[in-house]
């Protein structure tokens, strides 16, 4: 009798154990300030949008530093974090948007831009150089009656 009693008190206490054991979390890992203050730089505050999440004021930024927090004590990466903000916000919510398709024109341009104008002033101060160079500029066609004009002029001045 004392095993069949024991036979069924070990199957609902060794469920027991099983679910309190699916259910324990693991103990929350140390977040350093440093990590969370990098990942709050990356992402837009909603209220104050030119302001990251690390510089911003407001209280809902204070509430995704510590949304942030607790990601980062759960054992998630930071990378991991990031990507939670992006699938609730969108791509908006990075101050620096990726560096692939369409975005990849915003990190593009600016260099593109700034190329050329380079080679355009590189192509000015070329040509001005090169004017310089060759020495006195051809001369003028006068008209002899504006010549004599001039000559006398220059006379009577000295």
């Amino acid at each position: 009798m004392s095993r069949e009693w024991l036979r069924r008190l070990a199957a609902p206490v060794l469920v027991l154990l099983v679910s309190v054991a699916a259910g324990a979390q693991p103990p929350a890992a140390p977040v350093s300030e440093d990590t969370v203050h990098e990942v709050a730089t990356q992402l837009r505050c909603v209220v104050c949008q030119s302001l990251s999440v690390a510089d911003s004021p407001s209280e809902m930024a204070s509430q995704m530093r510590g949304i942030i927090r607790a990601r980062l004590a759960a054992g998630e990466r930071p990378a991991e974090v990031i990507q939670y903000f992006v699938d609730r916000y969108g791509e908006w919510i990075l101050l620096a948007p990726r560096r692939r398709g369409f975005n990849l024109l915003v990190w593009l341009f600016p260099l593109v831009a700034v190329a050329t104008g380079l080679v355009l002033v590189a192509t000015i101060v070329r040509r001005w150089t090169r004017r310089r160079r060759d020495g006195v500029a051809a001369p003028v066609n006068v008209d002899p009656a504006m010549s004599e004009r001039i000559r006398r002029e220059m006379e009577r001045g000295t």
